[in-house]
């Protein structure tokens, strides 16, 4: 769908409503969430709520329990500890069970399950039932319009492209006016372009129609793209729930800042109340840091936290480059042997083996304690200066 075409959308379904009560969206509240698979336990006291109209994402990697905490939202799984509720209605606990089809929820599979026997506008209007009424049929025609497939309804599924089958799939969902869209890794049979491209139209979409949603993904790009706020899960349990923004620059836990973004740790020691010392140099943190003076700190470095400057004093050996087209990606060698990555525009072309002058530019200084206890003072001495006070002082 093309931008023009996007609002031309939006403005439709604005259009549809006008003399209509808006569909309700439903608030999400999940509390001490417990599931397991006999002896398996795959959810653990899990944690978060989301505001009506908001668009959430449970982002994590395989296996950490984000697709069952989604079938326990849609009602497919019983649970054995905490409360599912939606909209302050219970929904879930462990000896009660609402059955999917009264919980007002549309599911987005990541198949698209589209039936191959129907038209585009029969399965837009499945929920509808053979004989949709008039005003069923003017849902239809609205919602092929929404997602711009407004002249495809007497098409069939086979007939359509990857990146349409799942537009009909979003469609279908959200044609009975669901209180809550649940997405299960929806764009995950697309090639990347495309995958990134609907991933903006969908959020688009969702949010033209007033619904809440919920997204489970392994993407982070998904993810960054389609939801308002997001929990990084792992082992069953929700690490943080926070923006993307706050994700990036913020994480609360060494997993996060590891999982999201690319990144490295990179050894420090604490100097001082707000002051971590490292071989690039000594960083002032907004936060107390996290161990005593003289203790071992890892500090998150990120790509673009490492500038090329010719004039810096430190300096690293080029080990890897990949070519992005605006920028390389370089890896670098420091002096201790640790690598950290670089973002440097691509018109500073450097050769493996050279050494390039680089400089700390942190906005938001992040370090948890230190991976390994055995960092030592005489460690420390030996990476950063005998002469612990002055640790990350350029040799002259």
């Amino acid at each position: 769908m093309s931008p023009a075409g996007a609002d031309g959308a939006v403005r439709a379904l604005r259009s549809f409503r006008q003399g209509k009560l808006a569909p309700v969206a439903a608030s999400v509240e999940v509390r001490k969430l417990e599931h397991s698979y006999g002896a398996n336990r795959v959810v653990r006291g899990l944690d978060f709520t989301l505001a009506e109209g908001k668009i959430g994402c449970l982002l994590g990697p395989s296996a950490c329990g984000k697709t069952t905490v989604l079938r326990c939202l849609a009602g497919f799984e019983s649970i054995i500890g905490g409360t599912i509720a939606l909209s302050g209605r219970v929904v879930s606990e462990p000896d009660r069970l609402t059955p999917p089809e009264n919980r007002r929820i549309g599911m987005v599979f990541q198949d698209f399950a589209l039936f191959p026997h129907l038209t585009v506008a029969g399965n837009v209007g499945f929920g509808f039932g053979r004989r949709p009424s008039s005003a069923a049929r003017a849902r239809i025609g609205e919602m092929l319009t929404l997602v711009g497939l407004s002249g495809a309804g007497d098409t069939y599924p086979h007939e359509l492209s990857g990146g349409q089958q799942q537009r009909v799939a979003l469609a279908r969902a959200l044609a009975p006016e669901p209180d809550l869209l649940l997405l299960d890794e929806p764009f995950s049979n697309l090639d990347t372009d495309l995958r990134e491209r609907l991933s903006l139209e969908v959020r688009d979409i969702i949010k033209a129609s007033g619904t809440t949603a919920i997204l489970v993904t392994h993407d982070q790009h998904e993810a960054f793209a389609l939801a308002d706020e997001i929990g990084i899960m792992y082992q069953g349990r929700i690490e943080q729930w926070d923006t993307a923004y706050n994700l990036y620059h913020e994480p609360a836990t060494r997993f996060v800042a590891d999982f999201v973004g690319q990144g490295v740790f990179l050894r420090g020691v604490v100097a001082g109340p707000h002051t971590l010392a490292t071989e690039l140099g000594e960083l002032d943190t907004a936060l107390p840091a996290p161990v005593v003076d003289g203790g071992a700190v890892d500090v998150l470095l990120r790509p673009d936290d490492i500038v090329h400057d010719d004039a810096s004093p430190w300096r690293a050996e080029v080990a890897k480059k990949a070519f992005r087209g605006a920028d390389f990606l370089y890896t670098l060698t420091l002096a201790s042997g640790t690598h950290v990555l670089s973002l440097v525009p691509s018109h500073h072309d450097h050769a493996i083996g050279e050494k390039i002058g680089i400089r700390l530019a942190i906005d938001h200084v992040v370090a948890f304690p230190g991976a390994h206890d055995t960092f030592s003072i005489s460690r420390a001495e030996s990476i950063f200066g005998a002469d612990l006070p002055e640790v990350g002082k350029p040799s002259a």
